[in-house]
């Protein structure tokens, strides 16, 4: 309890010496016991937007039917409801950086929630193939938003020993959205889904009443006092925050004598590799092959006979375990190791799948084909859970300065969804190409990212993201 002794906390400007690491661990302690409440209630209205963002995914795979032959949807019609949804995500990729800087962190929250409540209410209300797609644009349009200002939201109030785990939660509230669209599609009919999934989206807007915006932002768009009140909601009434404001505040003065980037500023040498790193983690996520996967597992396991839906929910259900995992990992071990074991586990789960395909192509060893394609596909969603799932959005909200993190963000998130929409949109292709030959193509993507993440990738636990932004664009 020697922490309690100790009046003065010990502030954030003495995490550079780390022999002071006892007496910091007990002042982190004591502030939390008295003050982090805001930061959970925070971290808890924002991952609604997470929630939302994978309802509006998991929305399409348990209506295709009931809307194909409802609606009398041609399967050309029906491709365009899927993929119109990345079509959108990708325009909200580009807008998001913009909103948030020019209305806040929370002005960009409202602005998605308002697109994916209309977006559910056009496909509610949806009589023929364009109030559907209309819909779902919108909702892309909204999911898009999110995915960039959830977690740079969460990254900005939080403490910087609690800030992997709470970033990482946006991950678990994603895949929980997926599963819980699943399993609720399995008892509503699809216009009924369509007004749960404007649940998620209903919390947040009431939440977003309660919490304070992110002291970051007001800080750099010079909103003196509210930052400081804002900075003392999130870290308790009797918390010392002058250190941790004035590092905010210094950091920002040494930005605002540079310019505010456009995005052909970014590949300047001064933040070229932030820039490598998050985006170049970005495509480690999604070219890799898992939206192919995650898009067509059902088809997958028919195509081996084994049955779609255990297969799928397995699927969803261990997403979420792992996923949790990592957010309990990231602050501990840290982002560097969970990214390279993700990134091992990934090859050996596309190898698995190779082999199956390549047995059932050469009709060698046909009992084992299912147990294969399961254990692969599992392997594959329970390494990229604990790593690659959630890490590449972490370090995004970590890894670049406040100066280009609209422009920089922006482009990370843009290129997400550009791989989202080239790997299933390519998947196809390739498995009719050669099924075993697009998982060892699969395999090779992943060993490069191995050696992407060693060399480039630094490890930012524990650090603020002064001190992250400071290591790497010098």
């Amino acid at each position: 309890m020697k922490g309690e002794v100790r009046k003065p906390l010990i502030t954030n400007s003495n995490s550079h010496h780390h022999h002071h690491h006892q007496e910091e661990e007990n002042g982190v302690q004591r502030e939390n016991k008295e003050s982090l409440w805001m930061v959970y209630l925070s971290t808890f209205v924002a991952v609604w937007g997470s929630f939302e963002f994978g309802t509006c995914i998991g929305y399409s795979s348990p209506t295709q039917a009931a809307i194909t032959e409802e609606l009398n949807l041609s399967l050309a019609e029906y491709s365009v409801f899927g993929s119109i949804l990345t079509i959108g995500a990708m325009v909200g990729a580009v807008t998001s950086g913009l909103i948030a800087d020019f209305i806040g962190r929370k002005g960009a929250l409202r602005t998605s929630a308002a697109f994916c409540v209309a977006g559910w209410l056009s496909i509610y209300f949806a009589k023929g193939a364009l109030a559907l797609d209309f819909g779902r644009l919108a909702t892309g349009y909204g999911m898009g938003v999110f995915s960039y200002v959830v977690p740079v939201f969460i990254a900005e109030i939080s403490p910087k020993n609690l800030r992997g785990a709470l970033t990482a939660l946006n991950q678990v509230m994603i895949a929980s959205g997926v599963f819980a669209s699943y399993l609720m599609g399995t008892i509503l009919t699809w216009r009924v889904l369509a007004i749960f999934s404007l649940l998620p989206c209903a919390i947040m807007l009431i939440g977003l009443f309660l919490i304070p915006e992110s002291p970051r932002w007001l800080a750099k768009i010079g909103k003196q006092k509210e930052f400081e009140v804002a900075l003392r909601k999130l870290r308790g009434k009797e918390a010392d925050i002058s250190g941790e404001a004035k590092e905010i505040q210094d950091y920002l003065e040494t930005l605002q004598k540079l310019p505010q980037a456009k995005i052909l500023d970014l590949f300047q040498k001064r933040y070229l590799r932030s820039v490598t790193i998050g985006v170049g983690l970005m495509v480690c996520q999604k070219f890799g092959g898992l939206p192919g996967i995650l898009f067509y597992q059902s088809q997958i396991f028919v195509s081996v006979g084994f049955p779609a839906d255990i297969g799928t929910n397995a699927g969803a259900a261990l997403q979420i375990v792992l996923t949790g995992l990592s957010a309990v990992l990231i602050d501990r071990a840290g982002r560097r190791i969970l990214l390279l074991v993700s990134a091992t586990g990934l090859v050996l789960g596309c190898l698995l799948c190779a082999t199956a395909f390549f047995l059932k192509e050469h009709e060698l060893l046909l009992d084992a084909v299912p147990a294969f394609i399961l254990t692969g596909i599992l392997v594959y969603i329970g390494f990229f859970s604990i790593g690659l799932g959630a890490i590449p959005w972490v370090v995004m909200s970590e890894i670049f300065p406040l100066n280009i993190k609209g422009s920089a963000g922006s482009l990370a998130i843009w290129m997400n969804w550009f791989g989202s929409w080239v790997t299933s949109y390519t998947f196809n292709y390739l498995m009719s190409w050669s099924s075993y030959g697009t998982f060892i193509m699969y395999a090779v993507i992943n060993g490069l990212a191995i050696v992407f993440i060693a060399i480039l990738v630094p490890e930012t636990k524990g650090r603020t993201l002064e001190e992250i932004q400071a290591a790497i664009n010098k």
